[in-house]
């Protein structure tokens, strides 16, 4: 019986070590943090063994496979020991996936993957596939190919969750963009975490597709100068034709994937803005390629409700329209919220820095905010950056006091907008933690 370590005991790694078992592996798992009494209740009625606050290097160091938490970084002593030992340290999509022969659509990119990978979820399932929906989102990839017999997975797929593949091919990758995140992962290099990205298609074969973003420069450099065997399909808002692909004109999307045409007009979609728009033609052109019926496209584009935390709005109250971007993690992500505000608004912004330039940001800075509320520990790049920009610049400790100084500020007409361009771990547990507490502190004014 050949013994599988799990490092991490959460959502992937308790999914893992279920698959695991049931493959009939002798399965352990480890994790130096604490494990969910939740995640330990199930660890238990599987007859798993696990322990916690350590890694116990007897207990893991026999392994002949380890699948790693996405949150472990490559670097970390033990990863390196173990490898260094020639012991495999794979992902958790890397071992799921060699246990179901269904269709994997993945799909990352700095920003819009979410979005992309619910709403295409959304169409397939209105076109009455059989398809789960995993990887970054919902329940783990394995747990579901443990206890779910689906034809097909959307997977939402981080850098991190990229890096630990060897042989993972999905029948249709898509990245969505590509935009400077998680540096501080990848040596503060960009090239890096480009690379990192590009995983997704380093094992497709010819009779894969890759639909990506012709209009991103990270994207189009690095096709320039690297080989995909997969068959292109990119989408764009500034190319009058494309051959193969989605193209904005008029304000209609044009779509053309193997002779098959799909037009839709923007304004009836029920997502607004660029980004979103460019979210659409990469989940539209995959349901394509799923063979979903154009109809069902077009009515699952009306009628999608959006990803929670990502421009989401909260209340409106006194004239002041609250919105929930907490999933804006990046400076990228935040760009596509200000481009989409049409009022003055209050910017609520901060967190852990993951190495940003705000300069992107800067022209719509000095266009479309009226007032800057930092929330986050250190403040320091985002105050010598906007200081002198905007008229007033305060900081707060939590979402609380944002929204209260949020609410002697902003006034009838105008917005208040939490996206922090930052992940959240400095004063929250996660970034739907920190959207939630935003959302709570809105509805007790």
């Amino acid at each position: 019986m050949k013994r599988l370590v799990v490092l991490g005991g959460g959502e992937s790694g308790v999914g893992t070590a279920v698959l695991a078992k049931q493959k009939n592996y002798d399965v352990f798992v480890s994790d130096t943090g604490s494990i969910k009494e939740s995640y330990q209740s199930v660890l238990r009625k599987n007859e798993i063994l696990f322990e916690s606050g350590k890694h116990s290097k007897e207990l893991v160091f026999n392994a002949d496979m380890v699948v790693k938490s996405p949150g472990i970084p490559d670097t970390v002593s033990l990863v390196v020991q173990l490898r260094a030992l020639g012991i495999p340290v794979i992902s958790e999509i890397e071992f799921a996936a060699k246990y179901t022969e269904a269709t994997c659509i993945g799909i990352t990119g700095s920003n819009g993957k979410t979005t992309t990978t619910m709403l295409l979820h959304h169409i397939l399932k209105n076109a009455g596939l059989n398809c789960g929906m995993a990887g970054n989102i919902g329940d783990s990839f394995a747990m579901q190919v443990a206890q779910q017999n689906y034809d097909s997975y959307v997977l939402e797929l981080s850098s991190f969750q990229l890096d630990g593949i060897v042989d993972f091919a999905p029948h249709i990758a898509v990245i969505t963009n590509i935009s400077p995140d998680h540096l501080d992962r990848y040596e503060y290099k960009y090239e890096n975490y480009i690379d990192s990205k590009f995983l997704i298609t380093k094992n497709q074969t010819e009779s894969d597709y890759l639909i990506y973003d012709a209009d991103d420069e990270a994207i189009t450099n690095w096709l320039n100068n690297n080989k995909t065997k997969a068959q292109l399909l990119p989408f764009s808002l500034t190319a009058k034709t494309l051959s193969q692909g989605a193209v904005l004109k008029d304000n209609t999307i044009q779509m053309n994937v193997n002779k098959e045409k799909v037009t839709m007009d923007i304004s009836k979609m029920t997502l607004q803005g660029k980004h979103n728009t460019k979210n659409a033609m990469a989940a539209s052109m995959a349901a394509q390629m799923m063979k979903a019926r154009r109809q069902v496209i077009k009515e699952s584009l009306e009628d999608f409700e959006g990803a929670e935390h990502r421009l989401e709005k909260v209340l409106k109250i006194n004239g002041v329209q609250y919105i929930n971007d907490s999933k804006a993690t990046n400076v990228n992500a935040t760009f596509y919220a200000l481009e989409c505000m049409e009022v003055p608004t209050v910017w609520i912004v901060g967190g852990v820095d993951k190495g940003n330039d705000y300069m992107d940001l800067m022209p719509l800075v000095r266009e479309k905010v009226k007032a800057i509320i930092c929330l986050g520990v250190d403040n320091t790049k985002i105050i010598h950056m906007f200081e002198e920009v905007v008229d007033l610049l305060v900081e707060t400790e939590s979402a609380s006091e944002a929204v209260k100084l949020a609410y002697k500020i902003a006034t009838k007409g105008e917005a208040v907008l939490l996206s922090p361009a930052c992940a959240s771990f400095d004063l929250f547990e996660s970034y739907e933690d920190r959207g939630r507490q935003f959302k709570n502190a809105v509805r007790n004014l």
